[in-house]
């Protein structure tokens, strides 16, 4: 945990105000005075790390305490109240108590041996002064008052998120239940007629249609598609993603269209983390589906480049995209810069001055193990 400006303010803050009440209080001229000047100033700056470092706060202002009530500054000690404060919060308890038991039994000893000469009683009433039993305890009890209150505040959270988390499963089964009964059956329909057709062009020995083995293996690929989304809707983690061992069979499956689209792969081909690789993947495929619907392109291009900590997808067409015309943002559009934007990533998809469409993203990767 760093040290804030709040935390300096409030110890320097202190700081200040033993200094001011050892100048203003009447103690022996020794030769010990700067060091007790220099103790009191100690113990409040000490605060700045109560945060961070409540234990040792703890025994460095008992110590600074201890120390200044022996050099003959009958001074209260304030900052060590903040420091019992302070642990208390940080939940180190015994600690707090053993250390404050162990300030009481020896402040009427640094007393005793300070330069005022105090009778054993006069050492006792004085300590009492400087540090008040009844101080003691309500800085301890404020602080596990806090500190009891942050952790019914932390169980509210997780109990939040936890029913969060219950009903985006819930609705994720929902889903998964209407895809089911509004998608399997059509998509199933649409791919076994195609088989069909497929199959009797075979048994009458007619040339199979290039746009008919596209259908059937759009259908096919669709169905594998929809039981792996909704296996991933029913458990994130039995459903293994799609990454970008499987681009290549895009790009193949684009060919079947009479598209001319190529892959180019660059760079070092290390591992890229699963999220990256499933967001590179749908890139492609939507803009390989893009290309097919609406741009009326002939070629296509795929680059992939992996560079040190940047995957860079770039897809291009020679379709009918002009620079001119600014395109109309779709669904599959929005949906890529969604991924990206969730990864950390830029996209960008505008038409080229030569002609044609590009759609460029830039995945950042993190490949610390």
């Amino acid at each position: 945990m760093r040290i804030g400006v709040g935390d300096w303010v409030i110890a320097v803050g202190v700081a200040v105000s033993l200094l001011v009440a050892g100048l203003s209080g009447q103690h022996p001229a020794t030769d010990l005075e700067p060091l007790g000047y220099a103790l009191l100033a100690a113990g409040g700056l000490a605060l700045a790390a109560r945060r961070r470092a409540p234990v040792v706060v703890l025994a460095v202002t008992g110590v600074c305490g201890l120390g200044h009530q022996a050099v003959g500054f009958d001074v209260p000690v304030v900052a060590y109240l903040f420091a019992v404060y302070a642990t208390m919060r940080a939940g180190h308890r015994v600690v707090t108590v053993v250390g404050s038991v162990v300030m009481l039994a020896a402040l009427p000893l640094a007393i005793l041996v300070s330069p005022h000469d105090w009778l054993v009683g006069e050492a006792f009433t004085r300590s009492r002064n400087v540090l008040e039993i009844a101080w003691l305890i309500a800085a301890g009890a404020a602080g596990e008052a806090l500190r009891q209150a942050e952790r019914r505040a932390d169980e509210a959270e997780r109990t939040r998120e936890e029913t969060a988390r219950r009903r985006a499963d819930e609705e994720r089964l929902h889903i998964a239940r209407e895809l089911h009964d509004s998608l399997t059956h059509q998509i199933s329909v649409i791919k076994l007629q195609a088989e069909v057709a497929v199959h009797l062009a075979h048994k009458c020995g007619e040339q199979v249609p290039d746009a008919l083995l596209a259908i059937r293996d759009a259908g096919r690929e669709a169905a594998r598609e929809l039981r792996a989304t909704l296996e991933a809707l029913r458990d994130d983690d039995k459903s293994p993603p799609h990454g970008l061992d499987h681009v290549p069979e895009l790009v193949r499956r684009a060919r079947t269209t009479g598209l001319d689209a190529t892959l180019t792969v660059e760079g070092r081909r290390d591992a890229v983390p699963a999220a990256v690789g499933r967001t590179a993947y749908r890139i492609v495929q939507e803009s390989l589906t893009n290309i097919a619907r609406h741009a009326a392109a002939a070629t296509a291009s795929v680059r992939i480049d992996h560079r040190p900590d940047t995957l860079v997808v770039r897809v291009d067409d020679d379709g009918r995209a002009t620079p001119d015309a600014a395109p109309v943002p779709g669904v599959g559009l929005l949906g890529m810069r969604e991924r990206v934007t969730a990864l950390g990533g830029s996209l960008s998809a505008a038409p080229r001055s030569e002609g044609g469409f590009s759609v460029h993203a830039e995945l950042p990767v993190d490949r610390t193990p």
